[in-house]
């Protein structure tokens, strides 16, 4: 691997050890994978934020990076932490766990680190350029960065995506590689997509089949010619949809849609020997991703976190109405004042329902308080079972509606 002159001198230790520390874990990795070089990246996506998932280990390695002076150098943010980081005691959360947890936070955010947590950093202004590097960490965020935005990043884990923050600088290997971003398997789709969830229950199809590969759409329709250019439009949570659940049923990290996705839209993007497999229908994702219990303890929207048209959404449903279950949506604290300033938070309060801040249901520690979880989200699907032990009825927006308002699951 080539080293600049910098890079060299931060190998050396001349920029301190936490630097030191940065720069050996981004070049060990990329000897692992063949890198030829390290790239400067754009932004970086730090994951492993809940006291869930780091415990005291984690919490532990972070305080001794913090102690060598470790701060980043360029635009980084976080993941979603365990709990909303505001109302943590007015959801229920327990202050064993809200301690550390803030903490986590306080740490991270001491190394200059943007403490926003979410999943979907483009909702909230961080929209990266057309080939830009990242080092990115969540598998949606990877997803939509990649395919739908044309940037480059491998799904980085917690540490090597910190360590990226820190030196600046990641790995070229991967899909930081041209060849490496060909479609590998050409998807035909025979079926109407346009539910949410329709978006969801392909995914989850297609990820099964493909693995790790890069799907190439045919005959799929977001609705717009183009979504390069136009921030926050209703095909972005479409997308959103379906690299979310690609990434939770595969690990597919870059998909792309003839005609519509950035590096699509300009040529051809399929590898000479890629493969063909054709979708006729999404009954058996929706029969996949469904349990069979019909009482509903919680709605689940926002996963990856709601966009403002989502929060929206909801808004409209709860007017005048009163949840028989409980509801929460969540998102991002920035779109959350959003929604604030707009009424819908409000609106969704005054029906029994939450609209919660800087966590994920998957990160936070609810095991055991909801027996069954519907949601139209397949990433929250195929994970709710093994991290909460729920079983999930996964379904259209309409019964989704349905069960918000009657505590049941109508089929």
């Amino acid at each position: 691997m080539k080293l600049t002159t910098e890079e060299q001198a931060m190998l050396a230790g001349e920029q301190g050890p936490a630097v030191e520390k940065a720069i050996e874990i981004v070049v060990a990795l990329g000897e692992i994978y063949g890198a030829d070089r390290l790239v400067p990246v754009e932004s970086v996506q730090v994951a492993g934020v809940s006291y869930k998932n780091l415990g005291p280990a984690g919490l532990g390695f972070l305080q001794d990076w913090a102690g060598q002076g470790a701060q980043v150098r360029v635009p980084t943010f976080l993941n979603p932490a365990g709990m909303d980081l505001l109302r943590w005691k007015e959801l229920g959360f327990a202050e064993e766990f809200a301690r550390p947890q803030l903490k986590v936070v306080d740490i991270l955010g001491a190394m200059g680190i943007d403490t926003t947590c979410t999943c979907t950093p483009y909702h909230i202004g961080q929209v990266p350029s057309l080939g830009a590097h990242l080092a990115w960490a969540e598998s949606s965020a990877v997803s939509f960065a990649n395919s739908a935005l044309g940037a480059r990043t491998n799904r980085e884990g917690g540490p090597s995506a910190l360590a990226a923050a820190i030196c600046g600088r990641t790995a070229r290997y991967g899909l930081h590689c041209d060849e490496n971003r060909l479609g590998t398997t050409r998807v035909i789709v025979n079926c109407p997509v346009k539910e949410p969830s329709d978006w969801g229950a392909l995914g989850f199809l297609v990820g099964q089949q493909v693995r790790d590969g890069v799907p190439y759409f045919r005959g799929l329709e977001t609705g717009e010619d183009s979504i390069s250019s136009t921030p926050g439009s209703p095909a972005w949570d479409s997308l959103k949809a379906l690299g979310a659940a690609m990434a939770a049923s595969g690990a597919v990290a870059l998909y792309h849609i003839e005609g519509v996705t950035p590096e699509a839209a300009l040529e051809p993007m399929l590898r000479p020997d890629h493969s063909t497999v054709k979708v006729d229908s999404l009954e058996p994702g929706y029969l996949a991703l469904s349990g069979g219990r019909t009482d509903i303890d919680l709605v689940w929207l926002g996963c990856p976190h709601a966009s403002l048209p989502e929060v929206a959404r909801l808004a409209a449903v709860a007017k005048g109405k009163r949840f028989l279950t409980d509801v929460w949506i969540t998102t991002s604290r920035h779109v959350r004042q959003q929604a604030e300033e707009a009424g819908y938070v409000a609106t969704i309060e005054a029906a029994g329902g939450q609209v919660v801040a800087d966590t994920c249901v998957v990160v936070a520690p609810l095991n055991g308080r909801y027996r069954t979880i519907a949601t139209l989200s397949a990433k929250g699907a195929s994970y709710l079972p093994s991290y909460l032990g729920a079983e999930v009825r996964y379904g259209t927006w309409d019964q989704l509606q349905a069960a918000m308002l009657t505590g049941r699951w109508g089929e």
